[in-house]
């Protein structure tokens, strides 16, 4: 497992007032613990932000970014990711695992051979799905629990999946419809 990579752990959801003042959507489990993880880098780790916690909204923080003092600042700022280095967040627990540390991943079947690899993560609230793509076809979604992901191992690149019996088959052509002309009268 790589130590170097960046985690996205929050991102800027827009202005707050006029002052400069940002709305930060935390997505760490514990969402106060954004302010503890420094530095916080865009992506590509060109800029550092200076956090200082103003206060609490129905679903986001409201927070002061060290050289941000006017709305116009705090807009140009909406949409930017937060990222934090892998090695500075906690360590996983028994079963527990960073998404971006899934995202590469060799998805392999019962018998070891490649299925494809572990595009994206998506968890939509009533589960987390790997997005897998295989090498020539469409990706497709597999929901992330032991009955289908029985084995994650990060340190040899690879998860193993099972798939529901169907679950590539390939969808059939669409039926011809007939043109009015086809279609005869009973007389």
């Amino acid at each position: 497992m790589t130590q170097n990579h960046k985690i996205c752990v929050g991102v800027f959801l827009g202005p707050h007032g006029v002052r400069g003042q940002v709305r930060l959507g935390s997505f760490t489990d514990d969402p106060e613990s954004i302010f503890t993880y420094e530095p916080l880098t865009d992506e590509e780790g060109s800029r550092v932000f200076a956090l200082t916690a103003r206060g609490v909204g129905k679903d986001h923080y409201i927070v002061s970014v060290k050289g941000c003092a006017t709305r116009e600042d705090a807009e140009e700022l909406k949409g930017t990711r937060l990222y934090a280095a892998r090695d500075a967040l906690p360590p996983e627990g028994e079963g527990e695992y960073y998404h971006a540390d899934l995202i590469g991943l060799e998805a392999r079947d019962a018998s070891g051979a490649t299925i494809g690899v572990v595009e994206n993560v998506f968890d939509y609230g009533a589960g987390t799905f790997l997005e897998i793509k295989p090498a020539n076809a469409k990706s497709f979604m597999l929901p992330f629990k032991d009955a289908f992901v029985p084995v994650v191992d990060i340190k040899s690149g690879f998860v193993k999946v099972v798939l529901p019996e169907g679950w590539l088959t390939p969808e059939k052509p669409p039926k011809e419809k007939k043109k009015k002309s086809d279609i005869k009268r009973d007389e």
